[in-house]
C-alpha cells in the first residue's frame, strides 16, 4: 500500500488554485494570515534596521567613515525605491502566498551573504541587491491582506500587519546595536537572515492560494502616476521619511559621539525610541477607520515636527528619553496611515498606490540618509535636526493640501 501523500506535495502536484474573491476570507484565516505577515513586515523591518542598529561596529570593522557606512542605507533604499513599483508591475499576476514566501528566501539569503561579505565593496552591492525583498514584501503583504479582509476592515487590516514595523522597532533596532556591539555587525545580520527565513516557512503555511488581486493595465499606472491628488499623497510619504532619515540613519553615532551613551544606553533608547512607536501603531490601528487616515497623518506630522524641534534639548540619556517621545509615537504609524489613506482614496488603484508608496518610504530614506550623510561628514550632527524639521513641515503642508482637494472633489479619485 502506498503512503499517503502529505499536504504539501499534493499540493506542489495539484493544478494552481483558483482565485479568491475579495473579501471572501474567513475570520480565522484573516487572522492566522495577519500574523504571519505582521512577522514578515517584522522581518522587514529588522533588515531594513540593520544598518543603522549596528554602525557602530560596521564602520570600526570595515574601516570607513561614519558617513561612508550610512551609504549602505542609501544604497538599499534606492534599490527598494525603484524596485517597488517595477517588480509590483512584474509580479503582479503571481499567487501572493509564493510570491511572498520567496522574496522572504531571498532576504535570508541575501543577509546571509551580507553576513560574510569580507569588505565594504563587497558588501555595498550586495545589501543594495537584498533590499529588492523588501521592495517587494512590504507592498504585496499589504495588498494581499487588504484583498483577503471585506471592506469595513479594510483599514485596520492594512495597518495592523504594520505593527510588524514598530515591532522591529522596539525589539530589533535594540537588539541590532546590542549584538553589534557585544558580538560584531556580523550577527546581526545573521539573525535577519535567521528571521527571514522562519518567516518564509510562516508565510508559505499560513496564507491560502489563490489570493491573486487583479492586475493593473498599463493605462491604470498611468492614471495612477499622473493623478496630482495621489501623487501629492504619495509625495508626502517621501518627504516625511527625508526628515526622519536624515537624523534617524545617524541616531546611533549621535548616540555615542554627542550623549556619551554607551552599548547598554544605546540599545535602551532604540527601545523606548520603539515603544512609542509601536503605541502610535497600536492606537492607528484601533481608531483609523473612525478618525480617518488623512487626518491622522496630519496629526502625527505635527508630533514628529515637534519632537525633532527639540531633539537638541536632550542632552542626556534621561532628557532624550522625554524629547524622542512626540517624534517617536508617529515614526511608523505616519506609514501606516498613509498605506490606508491611499486605500481608502482610490482602491482599484490599491496595487499600484501601494507600490508607489512603498517606493516613496525607500526614497524618503535614500534622501535622508544621504543628506545627513554629506551634513555629518562636513559640519557635525548640529546641523540634522533643523533639516529634518524643514522636511517634516514641507510634507504637512503637502498632506494638508491634498486633504482639501479630496474634501472638495472625492468623486474625482
Amino acid at each position: 500500500m502506498s503512503p499517503t501523500p502529505s499536504p504539501s506535495s499534493s499540493a506542489a502536484r495539484a493544478p494552481a488554485a483558483p482565485a479568491l474573491q475579495a473579501g471572501s476570507v474567513d475570520g480565522a484565516a484573516l487572522a492566522s494570515a495577519q500574523n504571519a505577515l505582521r512577522f514578515g513586515n517584522f522581518t522587514i523591518g529588522c533588515g531594513v534596521m540593520v544598518v543603522g542598529g549596528s554602525l557602530n561596529d560596521l564602520v570600526r570593522s570595515l574601516q570607513v567613515s561614519v558617513a561612508v557606512g550610512g551609504q549602505l542605507i542609501s544604497a538599499g533604499a534606492v534599490f527598494m525605491c525603484i524596485g517597488a513599483p517595477l517588480l509590483a508591475a512584474l509580479l503582479s499576476g503571481r499567487d501572493r502566498r509564493r510570491l511572498l514566501q520567496w522574496t522572504l528566501a531571498w532576504y535570508a539569503a541575501g543577509h546571509l551573504l551580507c553576513a560574510l561579505a569580507p569588505d565594504y565593496a563587497t558588501l555595498l552591492p550586495l545589501r543594495a541587491l537584498t533590499m529588492l525583498g523588501a521592495a517587494v514584501f512590504t507592498p504585496q503583504a499589504a495588498a494581499a491582506i487588504g484583498w483577503m479582509a471585506r471592506p469595513e476592515r479594510r483599514g485596520r487590516a492594512i495597518t495592523s500587519i504594520f505593527l510588524g514595523w514598530s515591532l522591529a522597532s522596539v525589539l530589533g533596532m535594540p537588539l541590532h546595536s546590542y549584538i553589534g556591539e557585544a558580538f560584531g555587525w556580523r550577527w546581526a545580520f545573521g539573525l535577519v537572515a535567521l528571521l527571514a527565513a522562519l518567516g518564509a516557512v510562516w508565510v508559505g503555511r499560513a496564507l491560502p492560494d489563490g489570493v491573486k488581486p487583479p492586475a493593473l493595465s498599463l493605462a491604470r499606472w498611468a492614471e495612477a502616476l499622473t493623478h496630482p491628488v495621489l501623487m501629492a499623497i504619495v509625495l508626502v510619504t517621501a518627504v516625511a521619511g527625508a526628515g526622519q532619515f536624515t537624523l534617524f540613519s545617524y541616531i546611533a553615532p549621535y548616540y555615542r559621539q554627542v550623549i556619551g551613551a554607551g552599548a547598554l544606553e544605546t540599545s535602551v533608547l532604540f527601545m523606548v525610541f520603539g515603544a512609542w512607536g509601536l503605541a502610535g501603531n497600536l492606537l492607528l490601528s484601533r481608531r483609523v477607520d473612525r478618525l480617518g487616515p488623512a487626518r491622522a497623518v496630519r496629526l502625527f506630522l505635527c508630533g514628529i515636527a515637534l519632537g525633532q524641534l527639540v531633539w537638541p534639548l536632550g542632552t542626556s540619556v534621561p532628557l532624550l528619553l522625554l524629547v524622542m517621545a512626540p517624534w517617536a509615537f508617529g515614526t511608523f504609524a505616519i506609514n501606516s496611515a498613509q498605506q490606508a489613506r491611499l486605500g481608502a482614496a482610490a482602491p482599484a488603484l490599491a496595487p499600484a498606490l501601494l507600490a508607489l508608496n512603498t517606493s516613496a518610504i525607500y526614497l524618503g530614506q535614500a534622501i535622508g540618509a544621504a543628506s545627513g550623510g554629506a551634513i555629518v561628514g562636513t559640519l557635525g550632527f548640529d546641523p540634522l535636526h533643523q533639516v529634518s524639521v524643514g522636511w517634516t513641515l514641507l510634507a504637512l503642508a503637502l498632506s494638508v493640501w491634498a486633504e482639501r482637494r479630496l474634501r472638495r472633489d472625492p468623486d474625482h479619485v
